[in-house]
């Protein structure tokens, strides 16, 4: 905190009512000079009562730029003054309320073109949107940044809604209308069919792709895993150009600066085309994603790195980011301290390095590490550098003479070591809020990984944990999901992401364990969502529930950007789940979300990733798989291994204990599939007819071969 916020005896000058809040976002400002509201009645009852515009300021804790702000605007004294002069100020986690993030971004896309974060909007009292913009510098840095300051615009805006009221909410008032029809987008319009839309889709990305750095587009660069799955899926269908442009995107990323190379776990994006400068915080979504990724990237190649790159990620998620109890934490910032006394954060401090920090703790292999893994003393990032393998180690160890053994020997030593190092530095703060979407993206990663990995059943179990830990703390007593969770404080109600996303992890949690409680709960949880979140006239799920605040447009997203849209998880998990129940109303309502997406995945295809493989999977003959056995038995591990080894995105599974009612009695495809001769027994169905019962793993291999 900044010193001049302190009084004498060293306690905060200022409290504001962000204190009571469990967000580490929102507690970040609770001691600003900014009299701060959460979003909520009160903020907009004091706007109305007052006559003044309401701010509302939204961004997450480990936004770099988030925290510039912080540190120039909303610590300043005389600038907090001035807001709290001219408006109703209101702080959000963009993690906790996905929804007001959505609305609000939307909004300041459509008036001044882009968005980000920190984002800032002014409304009218009533939360109507009219102007807004993201990062605005103090007055002294204004000009270099060719912009109006973040004083002016405060002055610029209540000026206007002084003096020219009726314009401001006459041009509300449009945007508004304008965002509503972004919300039904879709509905009643016909696309192409879903083959069409997959080839199309495929022709587009090879387009968009860098043929020498991987990955799409130029700088800044995203992984965007949910369109390389996307590329996985065309491989399978034949198509020869998909599976290069995969592995070289993966390969890049995976020997880049975005990947941690000492402690493992990816970035959450470069700043630059070819990987090496990333921005730092770590997200936990886009560990999930990509662990995701690789392992099924490895499942297709049986490539070693890309099984190396899954583990050390799922290493970092259950070393670095998971709560004792079995859930996972949000966040690492991009900021920390360089070293233990300095008076700033630095972004990136945590993770780079000198020619002179690796000598004092490799010793002998310094050189050779340093060669390998581009240290300098020029550095790669502001003098120093970014761990990276910018040759092909095969390469170094032939212009250095080595063997390929010795150099792997120096770079896994020298990798434990500097880690080691590393985590005596300042940690990185952690946004420990437990969020329902985001874990349960790492139960189906964990999950995957269980049954495609040697060894893999410690994910296995990690998966069971966290599911176990979200139905018992992000539940109320009434059964409703919530959002999140900190500290044993719930946060609000779950949106569409947390229902749909949740479903698609326990439906690859029962495939892992067998354990018919997850296909149980993912069978109410679907049932819940449709019911809280469908709508007949959008033919969609709004991600907002019926029962939830109404906000000045009931928000719908059903394109993929960082994280995939709830309707594309749900689309494909109630394919799934149709597949696994025989009730045709979960496919009715999955090919009603297609078809609203159609349009628009058409033309363009780089944001609809993951609602691209639900259309995969809806144009796919889906392999149903009833296994029956005993949970961890060899025998039933041998044909589980069979099955879930190989990549297979079209294969829905089933399993049962032999004499257990429980599975029988949620599926159709368990009942009446008796273990044979006592042994654990596999049956592969198609719409629920079945071939004959196997028992031998390499006759179910046979089975399921395309």
């Amino acid at each position: 905190m900044n010193p001049k916020l302190l009084d004498e005896h060293g306690n905060p000058k200022y409290t504001n009512r962000l204190a009571r809040e469990a967000s580490p976002y929102l507690q970040h400002h609770a001691h600003n000079p900014v009299d701060w509201f959460p979003w909520g009645e009160e903020a907009l009852e004091k706007a109305r009562l007052e006559d003044k515009p309401i701010l509302i300021s939204i961004g997450y804790r480990s936004c770099h730029w988030c925290s510039i702000l912080n540190i120039e605007s909303f610590e300043d004294e005389e600038t907090a003054a001035l807001q709290n002069e001219l408006f109703v100020n209101v702080k959000v986690d963009r993690e906790e309320r996905p929804d007001l993030d959505g609305v609000y971004m939307a909004a300041v896309q459509a008036m001044v073109g882009q968005g980000g974060w920190p984002l800032n909007v002014f409304c009218l009292p009533d939360g109507t949107p009219f102007y807004g913009g993201t990062y605005f510098p103090p007055d002294d840095k204004a000009a270099r940044y060719r912009t109006a300051s973040w004083t002016q615009v405060l002055r610029s805006v209540a000026e206007a809604y002084r003096t020219r009221r009726d314009e401001l909410v006459e041009a509300g008032r449009d945007l508004v209308e304008h965002l509503g029809r972004i919300a039904s987008v879709g509905a009643g319009e016909a696309g192409p069919p879903l083959a069409d839309l997959l080839d199309g889709a495929l022709a587009a990305l090879a387009g968009q792709f860098d043929a020498k750095e991987g990955g799409f587009g130029g700088a800044p660069k995203f992984p965007q895993p949910m369109t390389l799955e996307l590329l996985l899926r065309a491989h399978l269908r034949g198509d020869a150009r998909a599976l290069p442009m995969l592995e070289l995107t993966l390969r890049k990323m995976a020997m880049g600066g975005i990947y941690d190379q000492a402690g493992g776990g990816f970035h959450r994006y470069s700043t630059d085309s070819r990987w090496l400068v990333p921005h730092f915080e770590k997200m936990l979504y886009d560990n999930a994603l990509l662990a995701r990724l690789y392992v099924e990237a490895f499942q297709v190649t049986g490539a070693p790195l890309y099984e190396r790159v899954a583990r050390e990620t799922l290493g970092y998620m259950l070393r670095e980011m998971a709560h004792p109890d079995g859930g996972f934490y949000s966040t690492q910032d991009a900021d920390s301290l360089p070293e233990p006394d300095a008076p700033h954060a630095e972004e990136g401090a945590f993770y780079v390095w000198t020619p002179e920090q690796v000598r004092e703790h490799l010793g002998e292999d310094a050189a050779l590490f340093c060669q390998l893994y581009d240290v300098s003393r020029v550095g790669n990032f502001e003098g120093r550098s970014i761990l990276n393998l910018p040759r092909d180690p095969a390469e170094v160890a032939r212009v250095t003479g080595v063997s390929p053994e010795r150099l792997e020997q120096v770079a896994a030593r020298g990798r434990e070591r500097l880690y080691a190092a590393r985590a005596r530095r300042p940690w990185p703060f952690r946004d420990e809020k437990v969020i329902a979407a985001w874990n349960a993206m790492a139960i189906r990663a964990l999950a995957q990984a269980g049954v495609a990995l040697d060894g893999g059943e410690p994910y296995t179990v990690a998966a069971a944990r966290c599911a176990r830990f979200l139905l018992a703390q992000l539940r109320r007593p009434d059964g409703r999901l919530l959002r999140s969770w900190k500290d044993g404080r719930p946060g609000p109600l779950a949106f569409l992401e947390d229902y749909a996303l949740l479903v698609d992890g326990l439906l690859a949690l029962h495939a892992a364990d067998g354990d018919a409680l997850w296909l149980g709960e993912a069978i109410g949880l679907a049932d819940a969502m449709l019911d809280l979140f469908w709508d007949d006239e959008a033919g969609g799920l709004y991600d907002t529930a019926r029962d939830q605040e109404a906000l000045v447009v009931r928000p719908r997203d059903i394109g993929d950007n960082a994280t995939p849209s709830g309707n594309s998880v749900a689309a494909e998990a109630l394919l799934r789940l149709a597949a696994l129940t025989g009730r045709e109303l979960y496919r009715e309502r999955a090919e009603a979300i297609l078809a609203g997406a159609a349009p628009l995945m058409a033309r363009f295809p780089a944001g609809f990733g993951r609602m691209l493989c639900a259309a995969d999977l809806a144009s796919a003959r889906v392999a149903e798989l009833a296994l029956v056995g005993e949970p961890g038995a060899p025998d039933t591990a041998a044909l589980l291994e069979a099955a879930l080894h190989p990549y297979r995105p079209h294969l829905v599974v089933a399993r049962a204990a032999p004499g257990d009612a429980a599975g029988p009695a949620l599926t159709p495809l368990l009942r009446d599939r008796p273990a044979l001769e006592g042994r654990a027994t596999a049956y592969v169905c198609e719409g629920f007819v079945c071939r004959l019962p196997v028992t031998a793993p390499a006759d179910l291999a046979e089975q399921l071969a395309p």
